[in-house]
């Protein structure tokens, strides 16, 4: 088998649309930031830009130290983070299909 590098996607009107959603998709709270998912992390670099969440700094914070949740917990979490996002973005017409 052979192992290949995939480009990452980057596309900062995406990150724009992630942030502009204002509330956290996990606790609602007010300010978010657009987290990415911490899988696929090394050197310096992050996960691709469509697999990002709006989270608040508690529950970004709480996500990727997660002294309460084992890794497979901050996953799963994050992971419904991600789908919850995706979610808010269609809903408020922030993403389209050409």
């Amino acid at each position: 088998m052979s192992f290949f590098k995939v480009p990452t996607y980057r596309n900062q009107k995406w990150l724009k649309a992630v942030a502009a959603l204002g509330t956290c998709v996990l606790c609602g709270s007010e300010g978010v930031q657009a987290a990415h998912r911490n899988e696929s992390k090394g050197m310096a670099s992050k996960a691709d830009d469509c697999l990002s969440a709006a989270l608040c700094p508690a529950c970004h914070s709480s996500i990727d130290q997660g002294k309460d949740m084992t890794r497979d917990e901050r996953r799963a979490t994050m992971d419904r983070a991600i789908v919850l996002t995706l979610r808010e973005l269609v809903l408020q017409g922030r993403v389209s299909v050409k």
